[in-house]
């Protein structure tokens, strides 16, 4: 499992091995990311669309003009708003810090921050009841030690049960589980921030069992410390396609619509339910919304209180009661509105 890490660090150095002019600033910005604990892997890629770029364009002294970034804009025709935004983030990072080490660099704006329009699908809690009921129900009908099956009803608790991704959760090894301290270590996090996320005593005993298990496959290091903890029959990892594809056939099975073009319900809404539901939970514990919010935050590994706020709305949009014993809370946080008609077009007026 060792040897098999080193390969992948040395593949991954491979891939970005920057050779232009500004491979160094590159390398450096990276640097500064990995003091601070991030691995800023969307980075790296986005560093090296830069590089190649740079070597296309036969640029031999290390400073950055406005022409340059937009003769680079236009070749990205194909990219969505969201794409650009980030690529323009991590423009202005290079070049402000290629500015500070005496380089003459046009630090670009960053362009208007497009707005999300998809709203997650939060399942009931019926509709996760029938998806654990169904996963646990299922059955091959032949013998394939390939098969992921075995780890699935663990793996989709611990998703709803912590709100992990579904690339955070299969990158757990056995040392990252620590049931008598009731919590998981998140290492390889999309942030690139490791954290820690508690389990409930229910998941404590579902997880608890899986490892029993586990543990009895007849594999050489199965229990391992550094062994993948979730696995296939045949004791290796498996792949977030595995995943994916299997909450679909639950999904079938429980009779709950799968609408299709990144609609959903998919695999990443158990995270988006974990927090809702997170929520209403809290409500009905007596907890004030905003005090438990920097706690769901962290458990989320969101980087902002903004980032998880959205969550409080969702809600209160389902949960009618809730936004009642919300508002007097946050009342400095949303606008007040009011209704004010005028007779000639009923246009309804924000005050």
């Amino acid at each position: 499992m060792g040897s098999t890490c080193r390969e992948e660090e040395r593949s991954m150095s491979k891939r970005f091995n920057y050779r232009s002019i500004l491979a160094p600033y590159m390398r450096s910005l990276l640097e500064v990311k990995a003091s601070a604990g991030i691995r800023a892997l969307r980075m790296k890629w986005i560093l090296k669309e830069f590089d190649d770029f740079a070597l296309s364009e036969n640029i031999t002294d290390p400073h950055i003009t406005s022409g340059f970034i937009l003769k680079w804009r236009k070749t990205r025709g194909a990219d969505c708003d969201r794409t650009i935004y980030a690529k323009y983030s991590v423009w202005r990072q290079l070049t402000t810090l290629m500015s500070r080490r005496g380089c003459l660099c046009y630090i670009p704006k960053l362009p208007k921050q497009p707005q999300l329009d998809f709203t997650p699908y939060i399942f009931t809690e019926s509709q996760i009841a029938d998806i654990f009921a169904a996963c646990d129900a299922y059955r091959l009908y032949d013998v394939r030690m390939e098969t992921a099956l075995f780890s699935m009803p663990a793996l989709l608790r611990m998703l709803y049960g912590t709100g992990a991704r579904v690339s955070e959760a299969l990158s757990v090894i056995n040392e990252d589980v620590h049931l008598e301290d009731g919590y998981i270590h998140l290492r390889k996090t999309k942030n690139g921030t490791e954290r820690i996320v508690p389990i409930s005593e229910s998941l404590r005993c579902v997880i608890s069992e899986y490892i029993t298990y586990r543990n009895r496959m007849p594999i050489a290091g199965i229990s391992a410390p550094d062994h993948p903890f979730f696995v296939k029959g045949d004791g290796t990892s498996f792949h977030a396609n595995a995943v994916y594809q299997f909450f679909r056939k639950m999904l079938d099975r429980c009779g709950i619509p799968f609408k299709g073009n990144h609609c959903g319900p998919r695999v990443h809404d158990l995270r988006h339910t974990y927090a809702v539901h997170s929520l209403v939970q809290m409500d009905h514990n007596g907890v004030d919304l905003y005090t438990g919010l920097p706690i769901l935050s962290a458990c989320l590994g969101h980087h902002s209180l903004s980032a998880t706020e959205r969550y409080v709305r969702l809600t209160c949009a389902m949960y009618p009661d809730m936004e009642q014993r919300c508002s007097p809370i946050n009342a400095f946080v949303y606008p007040k509105l009011c209704k004010a008609y005028d007779d000639s077009d009923r246009f309804c007026k924000t005050t």
